[in-house]
C-alpha cells in the first residue's frame, strides 16, 4: 500500500528543543500510526523532505519546535499556506516555508496540504553555534501529547469521507491559520 500520507519529523538533535520533531518520531516507533502513513524523521535535511513533498501525499505533517507566543510546552496545529513566491527557495537548511518554496520549484506537482504540527520551545541555543542537547521539561513533557494529538489527528485526514473537518477553533490570527488541539496543552497553561 503506498502512502497517502506523511507525518515528517523536522529540526536539530543539538539544538535542546529544536529537537522536538525527531523526538516525537523517535516516540511513533512504539506507537505506529495507520500503514496508510509515512512517518520519517528528516533532521534538518531540507532537500530530502522537498523532493519527498512531490511525492503524490494528500497531506503533509511537520512536526517542528516553533515560537508562537505561547507557553513552553503548547502545541499549536498550523495550517501552511501554500509558497506564493516571496519566499526565496533554499536548498540547504530547514526553515518549513524555505522547504515549500524550494519544492513548488523543482516539481510541477501540485504540493499536498501542509499541517504544521509545532510546539512552543522553552530554550533554543543563541547562535547556531551553540550546541545545547536535549529537550527542556515542558518540551519533553509534550512529546507525549504530540503522539496522541497524531493519534487524532491521522485518522481524520485519512477519512475517504468528503472533505477534512475543520480543525479546531482559531487560537492565532493572521498568516499562517492556526487551528487549536483539544487538550494539548500542558496541565493549567492558558495561551498568552
Amino acid at each position: 500500500m503506498t502512502p497517502r500520507l506523511l507525518v515528517a519529523g523536522v529540526g536539530n538533535i543539538f539544538l535542546a528543543d529544536d529537537a522536538f520533531g525527531p523526538e516525537v518520531i523517535r516516540a511513533l516507533e512504539h506507537r505506529p500510526l495507520p500503514p496508510e502513513v509515512r512517518v520519517h524523521d528528516y533532521g534538518i535535511r531540507g532537500m530530502d523532505l522537498a523532493y519527498d513533498l512531490l511525492d503524490g501525499y494528500a497531506t503533509a505533517v511537520l512536526v517542528d519546535a516553533a515560537p508562537r507566543g505561547h507557553r513552553p510546552g503548547t502545541l499549536s496545529l498550523i495550517e501552511a499556506e501554500p509558497p506564493d513566491g516571496t519566499v526565496p527557495p533554499e536548498a540547504h537548511g530547514m526553515d518549513p516555508a524555505k522547504v515549500l518554496a524550494l519544492a513548488a520549484h523543482l516539481g510541477d506537482e501540485p504540493l499536498p496540504r501542509v499541517l504544521v504540527l509545532a510546539c512552543e520551545p522553552e530554550a533554543l541555543p543563541s547562535s547556531d553555534d551553540d550546541i545545547l542537547p536535549g529537550l527542556s521539561a515542558p518540551v519533553r513533557e509534550a512529546v507525549d501529547r504530540a503522539v496522541d494529538a497524531l493519534h487524532s489527528l491521522i485518522p481524520a485526514l485519512l477519512a475517504p469521507a468528503g472533505p477534512v473537518p475543520p480543525l479546531g477553533r482559531p487560537v492565532e490570527s493572521g498568516t499562517p491559520r492556526t487551528a487549536a488541539l483539544p487538550a494539548t496543552a500542558p496541565a493549567g497553561a492558558e495561551d498568552r
